[in-house]
């Protein structure tokens, strides 16, 4: 079973546009549950643009499925999920002022960096995604340093959906094959959406989650969020 994460920096955004807690990330978290999302993810960056690092034990205490907790690993936001503990950790390479994940971790360049941030999670009970390209090299480099799963950052098969669909995934379901044999749970994001979910999902050897934000929430704009969630939960099926 593919578990569909809802990513709710988009919600964070809006609420924080205004100042005050409308919308209310909680109460959107627990709604998504409601509605059949099978886990709830947030990226609070070190400018808490969005999800702020208030958000974090709030959101923990609410969540009944999977909480996932994605960011750069400095100090500050580690200290933060081990204070949390959430079920799952997705380490990101992103520059502090990235306007968005654009690009996966070199596990062979940071392998003692990694290791050691790994390492200490795992102590602490967390399962840790890398977010990743689809490189062999690299996937075997986060098996190398201690990850539990790696996350395809996907933007680059999303780009190349609409022309070749078979040539955007090949990359990946290449690669997929080697992170499975090196025992490592595959997890997927980044410009996904109810167009290019399924042809992934069907073409990988193992899709343990996809965490999708960005255009769920759009959609959910126009179709809303509860009969969104169900579109995308039917593309896992």
């Amino acid at each position: 079973m593919t578990r569909l994460s809802v990513n709710l920096n988009k919600i964070a955004l809006l609420r924080n546009s205004r100042g005050s807690n409308y919308p209310d990330l909680i109460q959107v978290a627990k709604d998504c549950e409601r509605f059949g999302a099978q886990g709830i993810t947030v990226h609070p960056r070190q400018d808490e643009r969005h999800c702020k690092f208030a958000d974090l034990p709030l959101l923990k205490e609410a969540c009944t499925t999977e909480f996932n907790i994605e960011g750069f690993p400095d100090r500050h936001f580690l200290d933060a999920v081990i204070k949390v503990k959430p079920h799952q950790c997705t380490l990101v390479p992103d520059d502090p002022n990235q306007l968005t994940s654009d690009h996966g971790w070199d596990t062979i360049a940071k392998k003692e960096f990694l290791t050691e941030i790994i390492s200490e999670l795992k102590k602490n009970g967390i399962r840790v995604s890398l977010f990743i390209d689809a490189d062999t090299k690299l996937i075997e480099g986060a098996a190398k340093v201690g990850a539990d799963r790696i996350e395809y950052y996907t933007g680059p098969y999303a780009k190349n959906f609409p022309a070749n669909p078979e040539a955007a995934v090949k990359e990946i379901k290449e690669s997929c094959a080697v992170a499975v044999q090196a025992g490592l749970g595959i997890n997927a994001g980044h410009d996904l959406n109810l167009e290019n979910l399924k042809y992934l999902k069907d073409n990988l050897a193992q899709l343990d989650e996809v965490s999708i934000g960005h255009a769920l929430i759009c959609d959910a704009v126009y179709l809303g969020l509860e009969n969104t969630i169900r579109l995308y939960l039917n593309k896992l099926v």
